[in-house]
């Protein structure tokens, strides 16, 4: 915003950074807000909002992001603190370390996976095991009466 005295708030759940699809981009990016693709990307990027891969898009690169949204072809490492939807247009050729995966009929995978659950088991009698939520509280009220708290 060239000549505005205000300064806009950046939202990190709308899309600040659109990569057209008659883009090439090359080069590392990082972001504190979320952004799409519709081009092509080639170098790591660093997201702390949202990355959405059009249709259309042509990335390589190793992608950090809280959520990402493959509807063209990714060749790369993908890590998220949230999901990751590969659509059933969506290419991804390479490893994926995320907390939930969501792959819909069509949609390629080709890679090794990790996922995080939303609790993990740090103390030494749970042997470093990711389990679910659920489990994780139940297994600590099960070990709070073993040990006679309340």
């Amino acid at each position: 915003m060239i000549g505005s005295s205000k300064l806009k708030r950046i939202d990190t759940k709308s899309t600040d950074t659109l990569i057209g699809a008659s883009t090439i981009c090359e080069g590392k990016i990082m972001s504190e807000a979320s952004l799409r693709i519709e081009g092509q990307m080639n170098g790591d990027i660093e997201c702390a909002g949202d990355i959405t891969i059009g249709e259309n898009a042509v990335v390589q690169s190793n992608i950090h992001a809280r959520d990402v949204i493959v509807a063209g072809k990714v060749k790369g490492n993908i890590y998220t603190k949230g999901k990751l939807i590969v659509t059933s247009s969506g290419v991804l050729i390479g490893n994926i370390d995320v907390r939930s995966f969501i792959i819909e009929e069509g949609g390629i995978f080709q890679g090794s996976s990790a996922m995080n659950a939303a609790a993990v088991q740090h103390d030494k009698s749970g042997g470093g095991k990711v389990i679910d939520a659920k489990a994780h509280k139940q297994q600590k009220n099960e070990q709070q009466a073993a040990s006679g708290g309340n």
